[in-house]
């Protein structure tokens, strides 16, 4: 998983072609060191959806722009826009139903 930053975001998300699954996380998340293999495991079983990370204390102008307020958040942007949101961490089975249309 790439990571990307508030600098690059428009070009590495909004302006991919495809959909592509942003986990917004930082260093010290317990939960977010816990969904990191799946989300890992997902990117292997598609190459329709690219996955990219951003740590929210290094780039807070994405995650304030997108309303990250609770970590980890993955979000699913399509066509520039934000389309699917999970918050927390979750079962791998969660992950791989709520992305499924974008895989």
């Amino acid at each position: 998983m790439d990571d990307v930053t508030d600098a690059s975001f428009e070009q590495d998300v909004l302006g991919a072609d495809g959909p592509v699954v942003v986990d917004f996380w930082a260093p010290w998340c317990g939960p977010c060191k816990a969904i990191a293999p799946i989300l890992e495991q997902l990117s292997t079983e598609t190459a329709r959806a690219r996955f990219v990370k951003v740590d929210i204390d290094e780039n807070p102008v994405v995650a304030s722009r997108y309303s990250v307020l609770s970590i980890p958040t993955v979000m699913v942007f399509d066509g520039g826009e934000a389309k699917e949101t999970i918050v927390g961490a979750r079962p791998a089975n969660h992950f791989r139903q709520s992305l499924a249309s974008y895989l």
